[in-house]
């Protein structure tokens, strides 16, 4: 059987039916009670059979139940109605039934008819050899084809790209559900898979309990072959949960569950599991040459909660919950977030109001890769409070902030200290008759800290004990901004041209090179001096260490546009009076007149782009920092790409103790050199895409993969293959295939390879 329905009736009818049940009953159903109305152009009775016809464009209804054909004929006797010729049915749901002849008995709730057609919702369409209506709720159909993929109008007789074919298809609509028994999954008409039994969720449902698509994986690395049966229980209209049990080949059995609510203030999600881990890897060594052993066999779990309410318009507070028994469990299983350094949980209570915010949260922290991080050196904040404040103009025409960020840290081994600080901000804008924009900023950062066991990580500092410090920096900055726009012709379009010279001046006591060498160090573990921090006040990243001393910052600032094209330049250096004689070497700033930085954004037509930032030491002529991105394509196809280098490996500077003879991590002194490039394409229906990240300086792949599918109107077919050759807790050369299969109003059907 193959389809073959009037599209052009479908839309004439759905328009009538929608006319037809204005004013109605929502999804009332057929009683014995309730009137029934009929509409016709011709209407006769035979008085000795007790039978009543009606003709011509007739209309019954009960409800929101329809019934439309061009010739009814009612039995009073035996209260059967005999419909013939373009007959449909609709439902209160929007199901269309098509036929040309169907007997129906007890109020339209008992019927038989041959040769029907169903449109469902979300498209779905179904046509059987014949139906039977039972109570008005079952409609159980026989040699029956179902698919939600459009019916092809030149042909409509064509089989669809693929189709449900099965002996019987009963839709149950009081359960809303259809069950389909002897099922074949035709494409394009040939049978693919075969299924003795499948059940769906009827497609007029948004949310209903049953089983979900079970995923399988034929070959894991820990797990073995394995699948998940997930079941979702629609528990309300505001909550609902599913179980996901997994059953593998190598390791014990796993059961998780995730709930979701909604309520008026606010939402909660819970995501946990337990399991039998009988994985056993053994002992590996880390990036330093520690031995790290697997400690994630037995009865392991998880548990990942987040929420949030609303206390009023202005405050919410909330929490994310992510821990787990051990990191070794969460590779085994492939539990989510595995990969990442830490599983961070917080509580947070926030608030906003007219130009300002505030925040206290309390932290902790669960190291993931053993191979980099453990969990005795990750801090808990307890708390942790931040306020911003913006005010508005005032008098003078400036702009006055403040800032404060205070924790409290515990490190189980390491520094614990607890930090009040405070920022204060003016800025004065102004411009000038020659185009001159100038801004006058007055700025103080301060802190204090108390704190304990400093000789420990991250500083190694030379302090036991218990130490109390302190520190505050003034700050008068004073920057000029000159900008000369033209505009000029080029051949057929006009554009503009801006040069800018970008000078400032920044006064500050000297900050010992920004260290106090009693105070702990939080947020300033990293120095940038790059394009993007060239005119900054202080380029550590927090307010423990500062940029302090007096400097001038140069740059010179260009950018052509023209007809949608863009050349945008940025070059500059600092002449620095203080040298910061403590911050790492190849910082950019390590004497009086620092090294040059630059950037290039190039856009020289619609079909590429590329911006390329670095930075260059002016003695030695040698690259300090580089890195670059590009993205080229045209309508089917896409390439983009990226580069970085950098003499060190930041990274790797508080592995260990920077203090002592051996200096810094080896690691630290390895050159990063790594160079990114993909690739994607799309035609018609189909598309892929590629990937590779390549290590230059260590000569070797750190990961690569693609994927390649086809999309239409009702599926969708997805292959995805990655590859990871770093190290991740003694886990490398991993390989991961997934196949994905969705059909439109059935799911999707995984399998990892």
């Amino acid at each position: 059987m193959s389809f073959f329905i009037d599209q052009n009736a479908f839309a004439q009818q759905q328009m009538q039916i929608a006319t037809s049940n204005i004013g109605k009953s929502n999804g009332a159903p057929f009683t014995g009670k309730d009137p029934i109305t009929f509409q016709a152009d011709n209407v006769s009775y035979n008085a000795k059979t007790g039978e009543v016809t009606w003709t011509g464009d007739v209309h019954i209804w009960q409800n929101d139940h329809v019934l439309r054909a061009d010739k009814v004929t009612y039995n009073r006797t035996t209260n059967i109605a005999n419909a013939d010729g373009n007959v449909s049915m609709i439902e209160p749901d929007g199901e269309i039934l098509f036929t040309q002849h169907v007997q129906l008995g007890e109020n339209m709730r008992e019927g038989v008819m041959d040769q029907v057609y169903a449109l469902l919702a979300d498209n779905g369409k179904l046509a059987a050899n014949g139906a039977r209506r039972t109570g008005g709720k079952v409609h159980d159909f026989s040699r029956s084809v179902y698919t939600a993929c459009p019916i092809c109008e030149k042909d409509p007789k064509k089989a669809p790209f693929w189709q449900l074919r099965s002996y019987q298809a009963i839709r149950d609509m009081e359960n809303q559900r259809i069950d389909f028994s002897d099922t074949f999954i035709d494409f394009f008409g040939v049978p693919v898979f075969y299924m003795p039994f499948f059940s769906i969720v009827d497609p007029s449902v948004k949310r209903k309990s049953g089983l979900l698509i079970p995923s399988i994986n034929f070959s894991g690395k820990y797990m073995g072959a394995y699948t998940t049966i997930p079941y979702y229980w629609a528990m309300n209209k505001w909550s609902d949960l599913t179980f996901i049990p997994l059953f593998a080949t190598k390791t014990g059995p796993q059961l998780s569950a995730i709930y979701r609510a909604r309520f008026n203030q606010g939402m909660l999600r819970v995501e946990g599991g337990v399991a039998d881990d009988t994985v056993n890897k053994g002992s590996w060594k880390n990036a330093v040459g520690d031995t790290i052993y697997n400690n994630g066999n037995g009865a392991q779990g998880y548990l990942f909660l987040k929420t949030e309410w609303a206390l009023n318009q202005n405050w919410r507070y909330g929490a994310n919950i992510n821990v787990a028994t051990s990191a070794d469990y969460m590779r085994d299983y492939r539990i989510n977030g595995y990969g990442q350094d830490t599983l961070g949980s917080n509580l947070y209570l926030e608030g906003f109001g007219e130009g300002a915010y505030s925040k206290i949260t309390m932290q902790g922290y669960q190291g993931l890769n053993r191979g980099v991080i453990n969990d005795s050196d990750l801090p808990f904040v307890l708390p942790r409070y931040t306020y911003s404040f913006l005010g508005q103009p005032d008098a003078l025409g400036g702009r006055f902030s403040f800032n404060t960020t205070d924790f409290v840290i515990y490190r189980p081994t390491g520094a614990s200290d607890q930090r009040g600080q405070a920022t204060l901000n003016w800025d004065r804008p102004f411009d000038t008759d020659f185009g001159q924009k100038w801004l006058v900023t007055l700025h103080v950062d301060s802190n204090i800290y108390r704190a304990t066991d400093l000789n420990e990580m991250p500083l190694y500092l030379n302090k036991r004990g218990t130490n109390v410090s302190g520190q505050a920096l003034p700050t008068l900055a004073v920057k000029m901004n000159w900008p000369f726009l033209r505009e000029f012709k080029l051949g057929d379009s006009s554009g503009t041209q801006i040069i800018e010279p970008i000078v400032q001046l920044i006064a500050a006591p000297h900050a010992k090179g920004g260290r106090n060498w009693a105070m702990p160090n939080e947020d300033s573990l990293a120095y940038e001096f790059s394009d993007t921090t060239l005119f900054a006040l202080n380029r550590y990243q927090g307010t423990d260490r500062l940029d302090g001393g007096a400097r001038a910052n140069v740059g010179i600032h260009s950018n052509w546009s023209w007809n949608g094209h863009q050349v945008d330049f940025l070059a500059g250096q600092s002449y620095l009076e203080h040298v910061n004689k403590n911050l790492p070497q190849n910082s950019g700033v390590s004497r009086h007149m620092s090294d040059v930085v630059a950037r290039l954004r190039f856009s020289p037509t619609q079909f590429f782009s590329t911006t390329v930032r670095g930075r260059v030491d002016p003695y030695s002529g040698d690259i300090t920092y580089g890195e670059g991105v590009f993205n080229a394509g045209f309508r089917h196809f896409g390439i983009n790409g990226g580069y970085l280098y950098e003499p060190i490996t930041p990274y790797y500077y508080y592995f260990g103790n920077p203090f002592t003879k051996n200096g810094p991590s080896y690691l630290y002194k390895e050159r990063t050199s790594e160079l990114t490039l993909g690739a994607s394409t799309d035609w018609d229906h189909w598309h892929a895409s590629a990937f590779g990240r390549r290590s230059l300086s260590r000569k070797e792949n750190v990961a690569m993969g693609g994927s390649a599918g086809y999309k239409n109107d009702c599926f969708s077919m997805d292959v995805i293959y990655l590859k990871q050759y770093t190290m991740i807790n003694g886990e490398d050369n991993v390989d991961t295939i997934l196949f994905m299969l969705t059909f439109k109003t059935l799911g999707t059907f995984g399998i990892n390879g």
